[in-house]
């Protein structure tokens, strides 16, 4: 018990900086800039899916929060926060690289879902274009108001009741998931996937929706034992975003559309691992 505390905690505490570099950011933008690079910002928004699903690459759970957060402010569009949660590798890399994994797997695994997640992210935001007057602009200062954080005291000072605020929430999700993993058992999740072709990336899916970055170490292993295929830890890791998605569920308004979202990268993700297997990938 004191260790699945102590590794929330830790867990968390990696969080913070990603947390407030991302308020002070949102802060910054409202506070401080011009209407022409608010424009800016806005028209660049179309080359976000590409920009989101290159950096989501990297093996951290922050970026997944941070572009959960600046969704939930309307900077960025949907199409890049999918493209983000899609491309969100996590734990996967470290664990690939402590076991000595072929630096060619790695670089096909990655190249994947990076591919993956720039079409799904382009597609969804050309979908979504034609809905553009029908959308409802949210605010930064919006968030502001909904956080009572008095942001007229300084971004610093806003920001760091931003963080601390999501913070906390975090950390009680991360223990609650964390106590969940430990009762169930590792043993018993490798069980469900073992020899399930098909089955196998619903199911590596489901693992993908927790919000922790405990999922992908999990898939991540079981795909190194060779409890499951590439394919079916593939689609666990499309569909994995870290604590991002419990983020969207705390900081976006409407929660049709968190479970809408949700239900989209769920569905991308396993496609893209049946596809995948039915394909065969050599690796």
């Amino acid at each position: 018990m004191v260790d699945i505390l102590w590794d929330a905690i830790i867990d968390s505490v990696k969080l913070l900086p990603f947390l407030f570099v991302t308020y002070l950011i949102m802060e910054l933008i409202e506070h401080k800039t011009k209407h022409r690079t608010k424009e800016i910002v806005e028209k660049s928004g179309k080359f976000g899916p590409f920009i989101g699903s290159i950096l989501g690459i990297f093996p951290q759970c922050g970026f997944s929060v941070s572009a959960t957060n600046l969704y939930a402010a309307r900077i960025i569009t949907l199409g890049t926060l999918i493209a983000v949660y899609l491309s969100t590798s996590d734990e996967m890399l470290p664990v690939f690289l402590s076991e000595a994994v072929p630096i060619t797997t790695i670089l096909v695994i990655l190249g994947i879902k990076l591919v993956v997640a720039m079409l799904a992210g382009f597609i969804i935001d050309f979908g979504m274009r034609w809905r553009k007057k029908e959308r409802e602009e949210e605010k930064i200062i919006d968030l502001c108001e909904k956080e009572h954080c008095h942001c007229e005291h300084g971004i610093v000072r806003s920001s760091l009741k931003h963080t601390l605020n999501i913070f906390i929430f975090i950390l009680l999700v991360t223990i609650i998931i964390n106590l969940a993993i430990d009762v169930i058992g590792k043993e018993t999740i490798e069980s469900f996937l073992r020899d399930q072709p098909i089955l196998g990336p619903v199911i590596a899916g489901m693992i993908g929706l927790i919000p922790n970055c405990a999922s992908s170490v999990i898939l991540a292993q079981m795909y190194l034992e060779n409890v499951i295929s590439v394919a079916t830890m593939i689609s666990g890791l499309l569909v994995g975003a870290g604590v991002g998605l419990a983020v969207l569920f705390k900081m976006n308004r409407g929660m049709k559309q968190n479970i809408k979202i949700v239900g989209l990268l769920y569905t991308i993700g396993v496609l893209a691992g049946i596809i995948i297997e039915l394909i065969g990938l050599p690796i």
